[in-house]
């Protein structure tokens, strides 16, 4: 298991695939400054990141732990508990899409309420 987050070999199997780190952030979900401090070891990655991260890169989640740092959680697949770790990462994605859509009928909520306040 690697003491810290194997930059190299990562960017290695992302050229392979022809991806980049932007499209890590699309598959993950999150920013591209949060996958830079993947890159830099200063964020951990989740066991779903890392069984979505494993999909993209074309690897075995196992080795997606072993290379990404020594405090990087398996997935349940990776770890010998079965095979609905893509069950999870859905459940993870679709929670995710849900927190945004909240936030978005929050944010029109807000908007609404402003503009009668201005208009009443």
């Amino acid at each position: 298991m690697a003491l810290f987050f194997d930059q190299d070999w990562f960017n290695q199997k992302l050229k392979a695939q022809g991806l980049t780190r932007d499209d890590v952030a699309s598959a993950l979900r999150v920013s591209r400054e949060e996958v830079d401090e993947i890159w830099k070891d200063q964020r951990e990655l989740s066991p779903n990141e890392v069984a979505m991260l494993a999909r993209l890169i074309a690897t075995p989640a196992a080795e997606v732990v072993t290379r990404a740092g020594i405090a990087t959680p398996a997935p349940r697949e990776a770890a010998g508990a079965g095979g609905n770790s893509h069950v999870l990462a859905k459940l993870e994605e679709m929670d995710q899409r849900l927190v945004r859509i909240e936030r978005a009928i929050a944010d029109l909520q807000s908007l609404i309420f402003a503009t009668r306040a201005q208009g009443g």
